[in-house]
């Protein structure tokens, strides 16, 4: 799950595994190994996946395909020991209990060690290698990066030793490359992959691009200051006061080192039920249920860039409320 095709891309293959397993004359074995979907990666990508493929399937495909809605069968696989890993134990538990009113197997301490053509071959909490049968899998875990990003770290192997991803310094620079700066999951950073971090990574780019714009337009001031030829002791004068007054600007322009400031995580889990931990004074505030879900989903739209796309989206939850998911073919 990396780009909006993988997300149709998936969509087209879930639809697909359905579509084939409502063709009669499907021995069960098969129908069983189409209707199997396995996500791999208990983070929230993971989980919220998880929740929205049950979703999909008890408010919508129930009704297109009533005789198979009850043999789909939806697995997460998780290498730690649980699921979420960066919420509290309660809601951890609390997410569970949820997935198993749901009818979401979990799987942690489990390794997916090769995914084949209509399989997953998976080591179990015991060391013990299992061939699981399967018509999905999505992989929510992590994401092998880019060319772009392997092939800058490839021309400087002194500073680029880490294999996550590009080492950056406090002010998101490139190490041995200081003109390039790098955010978001192609950096290596003690921050967590996430939107959150991503975001504010990117305000504080955008603020710092437009200080560097700021100090090429001073420098370029100055440089016309010191090349005028004036006369006079008063125009000299003045025009020497500019140059000090430019210069005092230009040295104040110091990009100062990015921190981010967590502001909570959320996650959906399915059956319009939601996970909050939120920072509050010295602690945190955990909370989970009905009322989360519509926190979340407000939370969410916060973060829209225009009253327009808040629009867009708050009518297509509506609609969805109203008459249901979009499954008709391109």
């Amino acid at each position: 799950m990396k780009e909006l095709q993988d997300a149709e891309r998936m969509q087209r293959g879930f639809m697909d595994c359905l579509e084939t397993a409502a063709f009669p004359g499907q021995s069960p074995e098969e129908v069983d190994r189409l209707l199997h979907m396995v996500v791999v990666g208990g983070g929230p990508t993971g989980v919220e996946l998880s929740g929205e493929l049950h979703d999909f399937l008890e408010d919508d495909l129930k009704s297109w395909y009533p005789e198979l809605a009850g043999k789909v069968k939806i697995t997460l696989v998780e290498a730690l020991p649980s699921v979420l890993p960066m919420f509290s134990k309660q809601l951890i538990s609390y997410t569970e209990s949820t997935f198993k009113e749901s009818k979401i197997d979990i799987l942690t301490k489990t390794m997916v060690k090769e995914v084949k053509e209509r399989s997953v071959v998976l080591q179990m909490p015991d060391k013990s290698i299992k061939e699981v049968p399967c018509g999905l899998v999505v992989w929510a875990a992590g994401n092998k990066g880019r060319k772009i990003t392997q092939d800058l770290m490839a021309k400087l192997p002194a500073d680029q030793t880490n294999r996550r991803g590009i080492t950056v310094d406090d002010n998101l620079r490139m190490k041995g490359a200081e003109d390039i700066l790098s955010i978001g999951d192609c950096t290596a950073t003690s921050y967590a992959p996430t939107a959150q971090v991503a975001s504010q990574q990117g305000a504080y780019l955008a603020r710092v691009l437009h200080q560097l714009a700021k100090k090429d337009r001073l420098e370029k001031e100055l440089m016309n200051l010191e090349s005028l030829d004036v006369e006079g002791d008063e125009e000299k004068a003045r025009v020497q006061k500019e140059i000090v007054v430019t210069r005092s600007k230009i040295s104040k322009i110091q990009p100062k080192p990015f921190h981010y400031s967590h502001q909570g995580t959320l996650a959906y889990i399915g059956s319009e039920k939601a996970i909050a931990d939120l920072p509050f004074m010295n602690g945190n505030i955990a909370s989970g249920g009905v009322a989360t879900f519509l926190f979340w989903r407000s939370a969410y739209l916060s973060t829209l860039f225009s009253l327009r796309n808040r629009t867009l989206v708050a009518t297509d939850w509506l609609k969805v409320k109203l008459f249901g998911r979009d499954v008709s073919r391109e």
